[in-house]
């Protein structure tokens, strides 16, 4: 039996991501909201970490919100919570309603991260088997193009993934830009994890299954050589 739409969910959704100006503006003049802010500590060498979840500086949530299929009618649920040092995005994927996504996204940075002195990001995941997406995106708007990385995990294992800025895909709702300029890392705006049944254009995520799933994420750094 198929699940209903949940539309207070996909209000609330709208309403965490600033997505409906005018509603963003009365609740700024009411109370203003605290900007959304990566760690931005220095790691090992070079590196320069975004987001160490084994130690945060600040209440994750109010940077990072799950994005799921509900924009779109869907009904699949995710969340991003802090657990035993670490972050965890977990929920269930559905493909009712036409869905099949579930994703954390921050919002934007205020002001945009500065990355361009940098090569790639680099992702310390342990995951359940599942193909997910990473995504970046430069430009502040709500549906924006994203730079995007899709990536396997190996079931229960920790594994150290660095992504180059120059091998992401520029997307424009899971469809790749052929002709989109590419990722200016100066200002890095926002940072998306993704679970879809989708790969790019119309292609489907051979590792895909609806249900629940589970990706630990321990950390997010600028790294220098990706």
């Amino acid at each position: 039996m198929a699940q209903k739409w949940d539309l207070g969910r996909f209000i609330q959704t709208l309403d965490y991501f600033e997505a409906i100006p005018v509603v963003s503006w009365i609740q700024h003049m009411i109370q203003p909201r605290p900007n959304p802010q990566a760690d931005l500590r220095q790691g090992q060498g070079s590196d320069r970490i975004l987001f160490d979840f084994s130690n945060p500086s600040h209440d994750i949530s109010t940077t990072w919100g799950a994005l799921d299929d509900v924009v779109m009618g869907g009904v699949s649920t995710s969340s991003f919570q802090l657990s035993d040092g670490k972050a965890v995005f977990s929920g269930n994927v559905s493909t009712d309603n036409s869905g099949g996504f579930a994703s954390v996204r921050t919002r934007n940075f205020d002001p945009a991260i500065a990355l361009s002195e940098y090569t790639g990001i680099e992702l310390r995941v342990k995951g359940d088997g599942n193909r997910y997406k990473f995504l970046v995106r430069d430009d502040d708007g709500w549906d924006s193009i994203g730079y995007s990385h899709s990536f396997d995990t190996v079931a229960h294992e920790w594994i150290a993934l660095r992504i180059p800025f120059s091998s992401l895909i520029p997307v424009f709702r899971a469809k790749t830009m052929a002709n989109a300029m590419p990722l200016n890392a100066g200002t890095v705006r926002s940072l998306q994890l993704m679970l879809s049944k989708f790969e790019y254009d119309g292609a489907l995520n051979p590792k895909f299954h609806p249900g629940e799933f589970r990706l630990e994420v321990s950390s997010i750094s600028a790294v220098r050589d990706a």
